[in-house]
């Protein structure tokens, strides 16, 4: 017999027109082995699998490996262009990508700093309009900034992929401000925030922010037990969705009471004129 819990309504992430259970996207690289990698995939509940075109290429032992996996799991893939630093290198890759993995879905990077990683806005806006021309389904990542976002929905990307901080990092939300009013002032595109996550309790924090679902990949494969890890991030995302769901109570300047002050305490009350509580008649306290 199934269980049913009135309260709770279907709830599922749309992405391209694709309707997903999880929230959670997780990468495959850093991991301490292939095994590793597979169950602590298999423990988030990804339905959606980053894949670097780079640094695994199909055509050798160790992608093809990771490639295999993907398939049998009938997760989407997602293959990402990390490493570009130009939108003619991320336009060769995704075609070579599309090609192999037979899938038009495409995490967008371009770096435009070596340092911290973060995109080069020129080159991702320029990339991301030749690539929905050619048919992509792009997801880009971008950091914060509400004009470059705006400029990358205009683009044509139906999702956007802002940074909590710099990849790799473990910050977290490092610029909250950014981030809510991006949520505020886009609300109707799905935003996904990807990199800086270090903590299921920041992963939590994203998600009662309202942003519909999280990617991470070196807090999962960098922890001591990867396993462990992956179950306390897909427990994070889905408590914080419920949370967001539920509807957060407003932050106050100053104390309120959880009970409720109604005149006199209740064994002080009379019942009568005169007459107390617990007093019997013709009684006086």
């Amino acid at each position: 017999m199934t269980e049913t819990t009135p309260y709770k309504k279907p709830d599922t992430l749309k992405l391209y027109g694709k309707a997903f259970n999880s929230r959670l996207l997780v990468g495959t690289a850093l991991y301490p082995s292939p095994a590793i990698m597979r169950e602590s995939v298999a423990t988030s509940g990804a339905e959606i699998i980053t894949l670097s075109l780079r640094r695994q290429s199909p055509e050798q032992q160790q992608g093809k490996m990771i490639w295999n996996y993907i398939r049998e799991s009938g997760c989407q893939l997602l293959p990402n262009t990390a490493g570009c630093k130009t939108p003619k290198e991320v336009i060769a890759l995704a075609e070579m990508s599309r090609e192999i993995f037979g899938t038009d879905w495409l995490k967008l990077e371009v770096i435009g700093d070596d340092y911290n990683l973060q995109p080069d806005p020129y080159g991702l806006i320029e990339a991301a309009r030749e690539l929905v021309r050619r048919g992509f389904k792009v997801l880009p990542y971008c950091t914060d900034d509400l004009v470059v976002c705006t400029r990358l929905r205009d683009a044509g990307c139906e999702v956007l992929m802002p940074w909590g901080s710099p990849i790799g990092t473990g910050r977290g939300l490092m610029n909250k401000y950014n981030l809510q009013t991006l949520r505020e002032r886009l609300p109707d595109i799905p935003m996904i925030i990807d990199a800086g996550i270090g903590a299921p309790s920041q992963a939590a924090e994203a998600m009662e922010m309202g942003f519909d679902a999280v990617l991470l990949n070196t807090a999962i494969a960098r922890a001591q037990n990867p396993v462990l890890m992956a179950e306390a991030f897909r427990l994070a995302v889905e408590s914080g969705r419920a949370a967001h769901n539920a509807g957060l109570m407003l932050q106050r300047q100053t104390a309120s009471p959880s009970t409720p002050m109604l005149d006199m305490p209740f064994w002080q009350q009379t019942v009568s004129a005169g007459q107390k509580v617990g007093e019997k008649d013709g009684e006086q306290a």
